[in-house]
């Protein structure tokens, strides 16, 4: 039977059964590694859901403690209706790297017009390794990640450099 529009698709996803009940809902975060505290960015996110936010401040900060303190990883939540909860973490976005490999801040106000820092293509290699562990990108090729990247330093105005001098 085809779904009707009544039912919806998104209550027919989130109501499924799973190992620990019925699935309430999935939420995305970033949360500094080993740093989660009850603060109202996540607890806006949690208490809708029923989630006790110190049990995840706890969760999340064992399984993060690895990483160094501080780097803002993306976090998927799925939030049962019997109260319990499971967490995903993921590595940080590109964007996060590329500025740890420029040493800047931010990126460019103006980007396209303007340059503000420079990042070698061995970093942008190194970057594109990170990224290849990652799931959803593991059957796509090492150069078509460094493509990726270098394309993301345009967004950001960052010049890509090629000397051997640099690394």
């Amino acid at each position: 039977e085809p779904l009707s529009a009544s039912r919806g698709y998104y209550r027919v996803v989130a109501g499924r059964a799973t190992m620990s009940g019925p699935l309430k809902a999935c939420i995305r975060l970033v949360v500094p590694a080993a740093k989660a505290s009850p603060s109202p960015k996540i607890g806006q996110a949690l208490g809708s859901l029923g989630v006790n936010m110190m049990q995840f401040c706890k969760k999340f900060n064992a399984q993060t403690g690895d990483y160094a303190p501080g780097i803002p990883l993306r976090v998927k939540m799925s939030a049962y209706k019997d109260g319990s909860f499971t967490i995903e973490t993921k590595a940080p976005v590109t964007s996060w790297y590329l500025k740890q490999a420029a040493q800047i801040e931010k990126g460019a106000n103006r980007p396209g017009h303007e340059i503000i820092g420079c990042v070698h293509v061995k970093q942008i290699y190194e970057i594109a390794k990170i990224k290849k562990e990652e799931s959803k990108i593991e059957n796509e090729s090492l150069e078509s990640i460094c493509r990726t990247i270098v394309a993301n330093c345009g967004t950001m105005g960052l010049r890509v450099d090629a000397t051997r001098d640099k690394m």
